[in-house]
């Protein structure tokens, strides 16, 4: 039995679809996103709708206009082609502009920064290390509160402005070993997280990193996350899915 050419263009065109779509998957939950940061931020489901109507119309058009020996067959296709990779480029680049790409430890807990979030107007100031976005995935960062009134006043006055705040602004992060002392004060024990989660999640948790013996929130846009912490030396052990408060 032979395969009609329209079935072929369609498959062939559905497959380099498909392959695309797994590289933007990769690309977006293991890196830009990992878990549970897609779920804080809440990209996972809109992420996938724009991804499957985009690999579905486009093989779909094809298999619509496809007929051999149809003498526009070559600009239609190269309109269906290029259409389908502005979408995903567009979609693909939207993405971007909200992947994380700081979880910045600021005053009491942990907030997690999206790239549109960024407080570019001094980020020439900050750091080497802070002073650009990362494309690789999120890195970490504590950001250094005022020191004197004068300055706290400040940053109040250009936060309320410009509704940025401190976790916002690159020029103040340093490394987290930095804020070992504030991290310890802070972070809570991990006993707590039965109040606000099932016992069985909190062992799950637990089970897999037995090292983390207390924790500290992390806001996000969609809902917070837990950042797990070893107290004794006041590092970050993994974050998870859990509620760090009802």
């Amino acid at each position: 039995m032979t395969i009609p050419a329209r079935i072929i263009a369609f498959l062939f065109h559905f497959s380099i679809s498909c392959l695309l779509a797994l590289l933007a998957l990769l690309l977006v939950f293991f890196v830009w996103y990992p878990a549970p940061l897609h779920s804080a931020v809440g990209v996972t489901s809109i992420f996938l709708i724009v991804l499957g109507v985009d690999v579905t119309v486009g093989p779909l058009l094809t298999l619509v206009v496809y007929k051999q020996g149809k003498k526009s067959l070559r600009f239609d296709l190269t309109v269906i082609a290029l259409l389908q990779l502005v979408a995903f480029s567009y979609g693909l680049f939207t993405v971007a502009e909200g992947r994380p790409v700081w979880l910045v430890f600021s005053v009491d807990q942990f907030e997690l920064v999206q790239a549109y979030q960024v407080d570019t107007r001094k980020q020439s100031e900050a750091r080497a290390e802070f002073s650009y976005q990362p494309w690789l995935g999120p890195v970490w960062a504590a950001a250094l509160r005022a020191s004197t009134r004068e300055e706290k006043n400040t940053i109040l006055m250009e936060s309320l402005a410009v509704g940025v705040d401190i976790a916002q602004r690159p020029e103040r992060f340093v490394a987290l070993s930095e804020q070992q002392e504030d991290i310890r004060q802070h972070s809570m024990p991990i006993e707590a997280l039965s109040r606000f989660n099932t016992q069985q999640a909190v062992d799950k948790v637990l089970q897999r990193w037995p090292e983390a013996d207390a924790y500290l929130p992390m806001m996000a846009r969609a809902h917070p996350v837990t950042v797990l912490i070893n107290k004794a030396s006041a590092k970050v052990v993994a974050i998870v899915d859990l509620n760090p408060w009802q």
